[in-house]
């Protein structure tokens, strides 16, 4: 099976920016962690739980780059966000490494990592 990067990885910003559970319970592997840009971990029911209280108005991606293994791709880029969390605006720049699995019928993100790139 041949791995298309920007189909998954648009799939999920999309899920992102419109706080999509259903989307976002599919793509997400059912072991998936997070590591925040500040070093907390989430597992799968935490990152999809954010929502409750976390949205964003803004989400792009750029300089998106690929590496391709036999069932598995590494996808990094940098993202620059605005979002609101528990009432409060927040504006970010992070560069993103996301683990993506074959997994069943598809493709799942096993993993996600954020490093700050400073403030926009």
């Amino acid at each position: 099976m041949t791995f298309d990067a920007h189909r998954p990885h648009q799939a999920f910003d999309a899920a992102e920016l419109h706080g999509d559970i259903d989307a976002l319970q599919t793509l997400l592997a059912d072991d998936f962690k997070s590591i925040g840009e500040q070093g907390y971990v989430l597992d799968k029911e935490q990152w999809i739980g954010k929502f409750a209280e976390f949205s964003y108005s803004v989400l792009d991606s750029s300089d998106v780059q690929v590496s391709c293994y036999d069932r598995a791709a590494i996808v990094r880029y940098d993202q620059r966000s605005r979002s609101t969390w528990r009432g409060q605006e927040m504006a970010l720049t992070v560069r993103v490494s996301q683990t993506w699995i074959e997994h069943g019928e598809g493709w799942q993100l096993a993993g996600i990592q954020f490093s700050s790139l400073g403030q926009t």
